[in-house]
């Protein structure tokens, strides 16, 4: 556990398409404690839908002045390089990162290494829910769902949790393709 640096990420999405972020929640991972948070809203130069809005409570007005994603990009780069990718359900926030990179046009990595702490939960703690609502009432984890802060601080959380009940990461890792 003490070697990898973990970067739990978490974003928000504007529309249905799941093709943009409209806000990304970043917690790192060292030495089993988390030392750092960053979290902001994005302008996703698209639409919003009703659902994601009542969701996320962001709208046009919420993301007006803030980054798109190739402004916020040149920022958190260095951060996604410098550990692994962690994320509750990865596949959907990877997703929506690799849409973003394809979309904007933005060279990075052709594979992502990460771990899903879904799937860390669906092996490590069968029979329970793992929604990351129902995960954080296991733990008794602050929360306030679908704000990306938050839920990037939760799923920081919830991999300590499974770390310091012996889970070893390095049966957990995939690989995702960025291309």
């Amino acid at each position: 556990m003490a070697s990898y640096r973990y970067i739990a990420f978490d974003v928000e999405t504007p529309n249905r398409y799941n093709d943009r972020m409209s806000a990304i929640g970043i917690t790192v991972v060292e030495d089993g404690r988390i030392v750092g948070e960053h979290y902001t809203p994005v302008n996703p130069e698209t639409f919003f839908d009703d659902f994601n809005t009542r969701l996320t409570g962001l709208d046009q007005d919420a993301v007006r002045g803030a980054p798109t994603f190739p402004e916020l990009w040149q920022q958190i780069a260095p951060v996604f390089e410098s550990g692994l990718l962690v994320a509750h359900n990865a596949v959907f926030d990877l997703g929506v990162l690799k849409k973003c990179l394809r979309d904007y046009e933005i060279p990075w990595r052709r594979y992502a290494r990460y771990l899903c702490t879904v799937q860390m939960g669906r092996r490590l703690l069968p029979g329970i829910g793992h929604r990351l609502n129902e995960m954080c009432c296991y733990y008794n984890i602050p929360l306030s769902h679908h704000h990306a802060g938050s839920d990037s601080r939760a799923c920081a959380e919830i991999l300590l949790r499974y770390f310091r009940s012996g889970a070893d990461p390095k049966q957990f890792i995939r690989t995702y393709s960025l291309i």
